[in-house]
């Protein structure tokens, strides 16, 4: 918690305005930024300082393990994150590549299930690296990544999330993940969560221990729209201790996470938290 409170004011102290042409909207930027999350003993790193709605966050990581295109299938999941972004953005609505409601194209979990070879036949990058985790391998490119450039015409979103390394030292699993761009008051809340869970439940499939996650951050912003909050009342806010992720242990292997897992197999313990705080999103 307290790493993600130094960022909030790095970026408010530090930050250079910055117009964002997608959005419209002027952002205070940082480039730069260091977390690291404590699976090994279970240390969640939910945010305190407002309520934070975990269970979102989790779905979105359950979709892209299950390499959903189409945003209905992450609300039946529990999320809705991706509503906007497929139905809203207008250069998506007007690109050719759009099937209609609720596609989002060739992002995210399609290319970390889906990879397209030159030949044109599929590749699993989850798959692979399951598999060889399980074994005990580690071959220094256990890597999931979600950024293709030959494909960003074809999504409505590129990976701000994009590239995952795994590494296995021992039955110890550690993570690092890589992200381009940050919403810091809305998606980097969202984020830490999902490396967290995403370093425990595959060391959990794949029979290792957790050990740590190191997220790094290239580009870490504040939307203009969204500094008051941040600043005169997430930040004036004392945190509380983090709560523990706990989640079902008869989850076994990725194909459970493909079929039968929903998120009632997922439980958060000791979580205390302020009232929640409304932040504007930029689509």
């Amino acid at each position: 918690m307290k790493q993600y409170l130094d960022l909030c004011q790095r970026i408010i102290e530090q930050g250079t305005w910055i117009e964002n042409k997608r959005t419209g909207k002027r952002c205070l930027t940082v480039i730069n930024a260091d977390l690291e999350y404590d699976i090994f003993n279970n240390r969640f790193p939910l945010i305190t300082t407002r309520k934070s709605y975990w269970r979102s966050a989790i779905a979105e990581i359950l979709g892209y393990i299950r390499g959903y295109d189409n945003a209905a299938d992450f609300r039946a999941l529990g999320t809705k994150t991706w509503d906007a972004n497929s139905n809203e953005n207008e250069q998506w609505l007007n690109n050719p590549y759009r099937k209609g409601e609720d596609d989002m194209g060739r992002v995210y979990g399609v290319q970390g299930r889906s990879w397209l070879k030159p030949d044109g036949s599929p590749l699993d990058q989850l798959r692979k690296l399951v598999d060889n985790l399980s074994n005990g391998v580690d071959d220094r490119g256990e890597i999931i990544t979600f950024y293709n450039p030959g494909e960003f015409h074809m999504g409505c979103l590129r990976p701000c999330m994009h590239t995952h390394t795994f590494s296995l030292l021992g039955d110890t699993l550690y993570l690092t993940s890589y992200q381009r761009s940050c919403d810091v008051p809305l998606g980097l809340n969202f984020n830490q969560i999902q490396v967290f869970f995403l370093l425990k439940i595959i060391a959990q499939i794949t029979g290792n221990n957790p050990g740590m996650a190191y997220h790094k951050i290239v580009n870490a912003h504040i939307y203009e729209d969204q500094l008051e909050l941040m600043r005169d009342v997430q930040l004036k806010r004392i945190p509380f201790d983090p709560p523990e992720l706990h989640i079902n242990p008869e989850i076994k292997t990725l194909e459970d996470l493909e079929t039968w897992v929903t998120l009632d197999d997922f439980e958060v313990t000791g979580y205390q938290f302020h009232e929640p705080i409304r932040y504007p999103f930029a689509v």
